[in-house]
């Protein structure tokens, strides 16, 4: 190990670029790192939803679920299945095994799924197969509201949705709130009699006019030619204008027995924003890209867009993971400041300020190497990244601490920059890789990590197997040579006599906190098993107490939230129109509260795309965005006053 660090003392100016260069490219990639708040993992859950307009939850259990079950059992390394039927729904989940190949789960359920088709009802839609994947969850959701008709505020939203998803960060965007459009018929039953036309008859001959025609082509000695029948209607006027009957020199069309109007499919529920009608839009980016880039881009054509909107209709978002990345990336800068000042002044007070510019340049160092071997890996910046740095931020300069004070030591007797330095760095090279090892023996083992959880966490023992592996090098190479390079001339040899501490001395005798410490240890050394007895005992016994006395365990400490939801619940066939209205009333009295950014409140009609986890009496769902936690009360305490409030309301029951 010698010979590799006189090798860097040797080429110190080679290996002064090559710490600048990790440095620079360290920065650049802390800046260009995908970043996003959860972490992507391959969630093992894929589900096939089945959709059959008027299909009673019973039929829905034998005509649908029970075909298509009988066919997904069979497919290699399912955990569970679980299925739920509706009235013009059912699903089937399949749970994988931890560590399943998701490409090949998925095209093995959608092979089982071609065949399980051909069992199903000739009425019922295509099933889709739908994996669920966290990159997949939206990002931002943009919510238009006003006080303008639906159609108006639907061709907003589409026109924002075609230049939001041309960002090249965007994957899709979904328009919650956009009804399917359709031609309303009103036929004239007087009309139909005078022509001697019946309601089944114009059915079909509309249905056989709207048909894709596949017609070929033509060969002959002048070329190819290709037959083009056409046969779909595509817009009102292909309607308005088809000939239904011909009599003589007499042709009777469409418009001429029937009105036709444009309208939206019957609602399934209603959607508001601060009481006002809305639609939302909820963004999903692409995998790898930059969510803080992409909200912002998105913001930026939004802020255009609303330059040409009526003054009535405003944009509000909601559920912005940028923000918790930024805060998170504010925080870690902010403690790898302190954690560099709070090192300096520790080590400006026993080593001075040029030991105290090494040692804090191990932690940037050490941080920035290590993002660069996390971007080389494909690995994304999230919260469980985040949380490591900050973990290891007082872990990265035990070494160069170690190193830098004993250089000191040499260069007070006496010897060069050069030679205090290099010795240091290989008189402390075990105890050093030592120290690192017994910290990383700790972490190396999350990386087996089974399950979900494992999945989730195993970001942690990578990021910080990284940064300590990356201040391993800042104190052994590095920070040595660079030490050297910036000492200039060795100070006067001191006398011959050993330093505090060193050489024939008694710590024992020695003064102060180092003499004290002598004194505690002596009776301890003296009678090791006892000491090590006594060390296991109160070990055992600290388990113990914990386990009489502690508050549990969990998984994420409870802290308080930015977003909240209510539901209304409510038992009865009612429309979802009757449905709006006791949401309305319910959200009127929560937007009066101060405490309250955005409501956003969801009726909930009949889903048939179901997949739904609420319970069949919610009738609508209220959505919460609190202001800051600091300008406002407790959420919990806010909660009970909108209970408070919503008590008054017969029939109905608010949980928050």
């Amino acid at each position: 190990m010698g010979a590799i660090i006189d090798a860097a003392f040797s080429r110190s100016r080679t290996v002064l670029m090559v710490l600048a260069v990790l440095l620079i490219a360290g920065a650049v990639s802390y800046y260009s790192i995908p970043k996003e708040s959860e972490p992507d993992i391959a969630v093992p859950l894929i589900y096939v939803s089945m959709t059959h307009e008027g299909i009673s939850p019973e039929d829905a259990e034998r005509l649908l679920i029970r075909p298509m079950e009988t066919e997904l059992r069979s497919i290699e390394g399912v955990k569970e299945v679980r299925a739920v039927g509706s009235s013009g729904y059912a699903s089937v989940t399949l749970e994988f095994q931890p560590g399943f190949n998701a490409e090949k789960a998925l095209r093995d359920v959608r092979e089982k799924v071609d065949i399980a088709k051909t069992k199903l009802p000739a009425d019922t839609d295509e099933p889709t197969v739908n994996e669920v994947n966290v990159a997949l969850f939206p990002i931002l959701s943009v919510i238009l509201s006003g006080d303008m008709s639906e159609r108006q505020l639907v061709t907003l939203a589409r026109r924002l949705k075609d230049d939001i998803e041309g960002l090249p960060g965007v994957l899709e965007v979904e328009i919650g709130g956009d009804r399917e459009e359709l031609l309303e018929v009103e036929i004239d039953p007087l009309a139909l009699e005078t022509y001697n036309i019946s309601v089944d008859e114009l059915f079909q001959f509309v249905d056989r006019n709207n048909r894709l025609v596949a017609a070929g082509a033509i060969e002959a000695a002048a070329g190819r030619f290709v037959v083009k029948v056409p046969g779909v209607i595509e817009d009102i006027r292909d309607v308005l204008k088809l000939p239904i009957k011909v009599s003589g020199a007499t042709v009777v069309r469409f418009e001429d027995i029937a009105t036709i109007r444009r309208t939206f499919k019957d609602p399934q529920g209603f959607a508001r924003v601060d009481g006002r009608s809305a639609v939302a839009l909820e963004i999903k980016k692409r995998l790898g890209a930059n969510i803080i880039e992409t909200v912002e881009s998105v913001r930026s054509i939004v802020a255009e867009h609303e330059k040409t909107w009526p003054g009535t209709v405003s944009a509000s978002f909601m559920q912005d993971k940028s923000k918790d990345i930024q805060e998170m990336l504010s925080d870690l800068q902010n403690n790898v400041v302190s954690a560099i000042l709070l090192v300096m002044v520790v080590v400006i007070a026993a080593l001075g300020l040029r030991s105290a510019l090494l040692v804090g340049l191990a932690i940037p160092g050490s941080f920035l190497a290590g993002i660069l071997i996390l971007n080389a890996m494909g690995m994304t910046l999230n919260i469980v990244v985040l949380f490591s740095l900050i973990l290891v931020v007082g872990m990265l300069v035990d070494g160069a601490i170690v190193v830098i004070e004993l250089a000191d030591r040499q260069r007070a007797l006496g010897h060069s920059a050069r030679d205090a330095y290099s010795h240091a760095a290989k008189r402390m090279f075990w105890p050093v890789v030592a120290s690192t090892a017994t910290t990383l023996s700790v972490f190396f083992p999350l990386l087996f990590w089974p399950d979900m959880v494992g999945e989730f966490m195993k970001f942690l023992p990578i990021t910080v197997i990284a940064t300590l592996g990356a201040s391993l090098f800042m104190a052994l190479v590095f920070v040595p040579v660079l030490g050297a390079a910036i000492s200039g001339k060795s100070r006067p040899k001191v006398a011959d006599k050993p330093m505090p501490g060193e050489g024939d001395s008694d710590p024992l005798e020695l003064r102060g906190f180092t003499g004290r410490y002598a004194r505690f240890l002596d009776p301890m050394l003296a009678r090791p098993g006892r000491t090590l007895l006594v060390a296991i005992a109160a070990l055992i016994g600290a388990y113990t107490a914990y386990g009489m006395f502690g508050k549990g365990v969990e998984f994420f400490p409870s802290t308080e939230p930015k977003f909240a939801q209510v539901q209304v619940q409510a038992r009865g066939d009612m429309s979802v129109f009757e449905k709006d209205a006791i949401v309305r009333r319910v959200s009127k009295d929560i937007v009066g509260m101060k405490e309250m950014r955005t409501v956003y409140a969801r009726t909930m009609g009949v889903q048939p795309g179901g997949g739904s986890e609420l319970s069949e009496d919610v009738i609508g769902v209220i959505q919460l965005e609190f202001v800051d936690w600091d300008k406002r009360r407790k959420a919990s305490a806010i909660l009970d006053d909108i209970v408070a409030r919503t008590a008054d309301i017969p029939g109905i029951r608010v949980v928050a």
